[in-house]
């Protein structure tokens, strides 16, 4: 974690001890969590986690993990359980709870009772509100994008709507874990309508307004693992723009880039690229927007258009973790008075 994150955290802290922000007793609190557990709310009680599931008509994902733990389960939680967007997940479209592999007590009755290892690397389950597993149980894989598939699975099998927001991680992923981003450059008549419809197309991670020779261009990154250079060529010349070979003399448009989007609320919002690129392009269209914004960023976003008034930063070119720390601390901050 940088010096930078270690500050931001701190400070998160802070303001939720003063304003005694603390989620519900029966889950886990993040002021106190060990670095295993990620930044997930987790249950505790496996009868009480299947009641919530019940209730609330979700499936159960259980985390067996070493807590204290060695290497592979700490960096399980940093890398796998701390993105925003796979936090969301978990917490909303799931119910979570974790089972300490090395200890006695209940933890150790559910650890026989699923017939999991004792002292063990990180395994994950997703079952019913029987106890059955939904999807194959997830073992000595420790990537976020093998969780990320499992409850898109999950989702699936359970014939629930798999959220955009979660398809997104999953592309989110996928680029990072590629061996290459690609970029392309296109022109057209306005830049603005370059970035709204090049950033329609799935696999297309990102898209920058900026000039060639004084002519307005797209800048495109893309991941060849999600979209063909082919494809993407096909569909920029289906729309009417010119491919160009030789970008040596591109320059940003800083002002106009995500046009669309820093014209809106959402330009206050924590997101992901693929979220700053989905979005300009809705809001471009005039399309539902809303849809590719995960429950928090949601409830964030209803919060601040009703409350303009206090004053609200600008995150956009931030990473989504630290501004969701930052936005964190600004929500609490205002959402108290």
């Amino acid at each position: 974690m940088t010096m930078h994150r270690k500050i931001i955290y701190l400070i998160t802290t802070l303001i939720l001890i003063q304003t005694n922000h603390v989620m519900a007793q029966e889950t886990t609190n993040l002021l106190n969590q060990t670095e295993e557990l990620g930044k997930v709310h987790w249950y505790r009680n496996y009868d009480e986690a299947i009641a919530v599931a019940k209730k609330e008509k979700k499936d159960i994902v259980i985390l067996f993990q070493e807590v204290p733990g060695c290497a592979t389960c700490r960096n399980y939680g940093h890398n796998v359980l701390s993105h925003p967007l796979m936090v969301d997940a978990l917490e909303n479209a799931f119910i979570p709870l974790v089972i300490y592999n090395n200890k006695n007590g209940n933890d150790k009755k559910i650890l026989d009772k699923f017939n999991e290892p004792s002292w063990n690397n990180p395994v994950v389950r997703i079952i019913d509100t029987e106890g059955n597993n939904r999807v194959q149980r997830v073992n000595n894989d420790y990537s976020a994008l093998t969780l990320c598939k499992r409850l898109k699975e999950a989702l699936t099998t359970r014939k629930t709507a798999i959220p955009q927001y979660i398809s997104i991680l999953e592309q989110e992923i996928t680029a990072q874990t590629a061996k290459h981003v690609n970029e392309a450059h296109f022109k057209m008549y306005c830049f603005w309508t370059g970035e709204k419809q090049l950033g329609k197309l799935d696999g297309v991670l990102d898209v920058e307004s900026g000039f060639i020779n004084h002519s307005e261009v797209v800048k495109v990154k893309y991941s060849s693992s999600l979209v063909s250079e082919s494809d993407l060529l096909i569909y920029a010349k289906k729309q009417g723009f010119q491919f160009i070979n030789n970008a040596t003399n591109y320059k940003t448009a800083v002002n106009d880039v995500h046009y669309y989007l820093m014209h809106s609320d959402y330009k206050y919002l924590p997101l992901s690229e693929i979220q700053k690129t989905k979005i300009n392009s809705a809001l471009g269209s005039h399309k539902e927007a809303e849809k590719y914004l995960s429950p928090t960023q949601l409830k964030w976003l209803h919060f601040l258009k009703n409350n303009k008034e206090k004053g609200f930063d600008i995150y956009l070119n931030k990473g989504i973790e630290d501004a969701w720390e930052l936005m964190k601390i600004k929500y609490t901050k205002f959402s108290k008075k």
